[in-house]
This record gives structure tokens, sequence and C-alpha cells, in this order.
């Protein structure tokens, strides 16, 4: 069973990421160029010139944040920004999207069209002051994951409906030969979103369009599901004192105007308590 835990509406909620160290939910409205928080019922959001949309953990106090340009060291006490590194800077049609720190300490994050423009998007990582190009194409990367082994990463691109698993070596946690076909949801016409990995390795995928996260075992078996009063399910995040209630932001875009007032509920961000049990986010390292 899940309720809101968050009341704004976002046109398109992203990047839910639990900080351990503050036990608190930090989100993104990608179009609507804003950070999101809350506690304890405080809602708190900070607004940027450009797209943001995924962060990872550096201290208490600090977040990672990718935007359209750059990804940045981000002071939630002064709300100052600083560039760590530009992220297709020069390329006026791309923006971040879906991203999550390695148990290396690394950053992943995905970019891709504003408007969804066929493979104009890459997946790279972030790691020692080095940013790498890992998958080059893409139309819309999501689905930025992790094994609690450290064995592989997950990935997609959503207009493939496959999720793809991919070696990763265990000292560094750079990709090892060729990403093959984890899950190929074709067949059930299903549009993979953003997706998180909980202690057991199995992976919660959001489904787009399906008002709902599903599980899957790390063979690829559906286990279970988890309905959200939205259309449009973007990223699930695990949360909350003991990693057990499952976040999930949501989305208003591509819905028309009777969908949202028969459906107000999209956009909001939404959490389902006793869900599963997830991993603690990774730090980032810089």
């Amino acid at each position: 069973m899940s309720v809101v835990f968050d009341d704004r509406p976002c046109d398109l909620g992203e990047g839910p990421l639990w900080h351990p160290e503050r036990a608190q939910l930090f989100w993104f409205d990608i179009t609507g160029n804003r950070l999101m928080t809350q506690k304890d019922g405080h809602q708190q959001s900070w607004q940027f010139p450009e797209n943001v949309s995924a962060a990872g953990w550096v201290d208490r106090d600090t977040l990672l944040m990718a935007s359209e340009t750059g990804l940045w060291r981000f002071d939630q006490k002064t709300g100052a920004r600083s560039l760590v590194t530009h992220l297709e800077a020069d390329d006026t049609v791309t923006r971040s999207n879906d991203g999550r720190a390695d148990p290396w300490g690394g950053f992943w994050i995905g970019t891709m069209g504003k408007n969804a423009e066929p493979g104009a998007g890459s997946i790279y990582r972030f790691w020692r002051g080095e940013l790498r190009r890992l998958v080059p194409d893409v139309t819309i990367s999501n689905a930025i994951c992790f094994a609690p082994d450290r064995s592989c990463a997950y990935f997609t691109d959503t207009v493939t409906r496959q999720v793809m698993r991919w070696s990763l070596d265990p000292e560094t946690g750079w990709p090892e030969g060729q990403s093959t076909v984890f899950l190929d949801l074709t067949k059930d016409q299903l549009n993979p979103d953003g997706a998180v990995v909980d202690t057991s390795g199995n992976i919660w995928i959001a489904q787009w369009g399906a008002n709902r996260v599903a599980a899957y075992s790390p063979e690829g078996r559906f286990l279970k599901a988890v309905g959200f009063d939205a259309a449009h399910a973007s990223c699930p995040a695990f949360g909350g004192p003991d990693l057990t209630t499952l976040f999930c932001t949501t989305a208003r875009q591509g819905l028309d105007a009777t969908q949202i007032e028969t459906q107000p509920t999209n956009g909001m961000t939404f959490a389902a308590p006793d869900a599963g049990k997830g991993q603690a986010e990774h730090r980032v390292i810089l």
C-alpha cells in the first residue's frame, strides 16, 4: 500500500536519493529545474537555471549533482554549486537524466535529448576525476544501479524495453566485456525507467505508464509489483530508518488536463512502507 509522501507535483520527477547520514529524501523535477527535499513534513526546494536530474551524496551537507551541462558540487547549507566537470556542455540538444553512485565511489550518469531525440544521449562514469563515456547512442538513459556484491551494473535505454546487465571489475568498477540483455519487457509492452537493487540482489524497476514499480530476481523472474496512484512511475529509492520504505517519483509529462484533473496525484512523490530491504546509497568520492 503506497501513500503520498510529498504533495508537490512534478512535471518530471526523477532521481530520488535517500541520504543515509541525513536520513532524508532528495529528488528532482527535471524540467522544473529544481532539487526538492522533505524531512518530518518540512518541504524545501532549490531552483536552478537549467535542467537538473540526479545526485549522489559526498558528505552530510554536500551532493554531487548532475545537470544538463555538468556535474556540480552542491552545498545544501548555502545553496551554492561549483563545477566539478562539464557534461555535454556544448550540446544544446541533451540534458542529464538517470544517475547513481557506484560501490567504488564513482558516479554513473546518463544523458538524453531534451525531446528524446533518437540516439542523442550516452551513459558515462565519473571516477577519480575522469569522466568516461561507457555507452553511446542512447535515446532515454535509465535504470542505472548496482548489485550488492559489486558483480554487475544495470542500465536501460527505455525505448528498447530491455534492461542490460554489465559485469564490473571488482577492483576498479569499470565494465568488463559487453553488456547482455538481463530483462526483455517487449512482450509485456512495459517501459523500464529508473531502478534500484535491494540487499538480496533483486532489481526494482519503475515502469513508465504502468502505475508501478516491479521487482525482479537476479535471474530476471518477476517477483512482485508495488502500485502508485500516478500513471508515470519514474524512479524508486529505498529509505526510511531501516531502508524498508520504497519511495517513488512520478511525472505529469505527457498527460492531458483531464488525466491530471481525475488523478491529481500524478507527479507527486510516494512512499510504500515495508516493501523490501534496500541498500544504503554509496558515497561519491571526489
